[in-house]
């Protein structure tokens, strides 16, 4: 058993999630919830995402070795500082943020300082859902995740949380904290903004009520992830910020060449512009069946 104590600081779709897997598993010998509320503590238990919970930061991480902090971005350096002073040295932390470059900068410091080790974690996984109740054992598995080590983190220590990501089902890759939120921006930031701005423009109660009937199953689909956590999604953008800037600058000049090509006129260049999106969705969708990111 690879764990002795696993504290997941927030219990939500994600915490919870990973606390199922690693319970079902039997990668840990006790797994602990740290939640804000008291009727969260039910709520966990009931789902059995955990071992126990509390609302109580030392009986929830003290004596743990592995800490995985799985609130939204905002409030993690403050529970960095908080949690920091009750970990035991050579304690391992990470988390599962979409954002790694401040995140890093912010609490890496905070547990170096005590001893305590901290790798950034990315799962690329997920849902428009929230909250424990929507939390389940597989969400890991054959999904992405990233892990953002600096030159601080012993071999041996990032090997450990790439590890631990592998045992609950997910596919490990290795980048810098920059380089992750600059690929990050791109393939999972921009398209919830986009699904954003298209379910508020098409749902503009200024349109007829006949367009919302008139949506179908391309703007559902289109659109899922609009219904996501719009806190946590206030913190991914504040987050990364310039890098979401940069690409929604390169999507916008993308949208102007399209709109180029239709006043041209020319049916064999728009077809040859759909041809091209499906080939390299076709193709993407082929790799994540069959190849491995290890």
């Amino acid at each position: 058993m690879p764990w002795r104590k696993v504290s997941l600081v927030g219990v939500g779709l994600l915490g919870g999630s990973l606390g199922l897997a690693l319970r079902r598993a039997g990668l840990a010998q006790e797994v602990v919830g740290y939640v804000r509320r008291q009727e969260s503590v039910d709520e966990c238990l009931q789902k059995g995402a955990v071992d126990s919970a509390t609302v109580d930061a030392g009986d929830a991480v003290g004596g743990a070795d592995l800490v995985v902090f799985c609130t939204p971005l905002a409030q993690m350096p403050e529970l960095a500082t908080k949690i920091a002073p009750l970990l035991e040295k050579n304690a391992i932390v990470t988390d599962v943020g979409s954002v790694k470059g401040v995140l890093v900068q912010e609490v890496e410091p905070i547990f170096r300082e005590r001893g305590i080790l901290f790798v950034g974690s990315h799962p690329m996984a997920g849902s428009e859902k929230m909250g424990v109740s929507a939390a389940r054992a597989d969400l890991f598995q054959d999904a992405a995740c990233v892990v953002t080590p600096t030159s601080e983190v012993p071999e041996n220590v990032i090997q450990k949380v790439e590890e631990l990501w592998r045992s609950v089902g997910a596919r490990v890759m290795r980048l810098s904290p920059e380089l992750h939120d600059q690929l990050v921006s791109r393939s999972s930031h921009l398209p919830h903004v986009l699904a954003a701005l298209l379910a508020r423009y098409v749902l503009d109660p200024k349109y007829p009520a006949e367009q919302s009937r008139l949506c179908a199953n391309g703007f559902r689909d289109s659109t899922r992830i609009a219904g996501s956590s719009p806190e946590m999604w206030r913190d991914v953008i504040m987050t990364n910020r310039e890098e979401i800037v940069n690409a929604l600058g390169d999507y916008v000049a993308e949208m102007k060449e399209f709109a180029a090509m239709m006043e041209r006129n020319d049916p064999g260049e728009i077809e040859q512009f759909f041809r091209m999106a499906k080939m390299r969705r076709d193709g993407w969708a082929g790799q994540c069946s069959s190849s491995s990111f290890e």
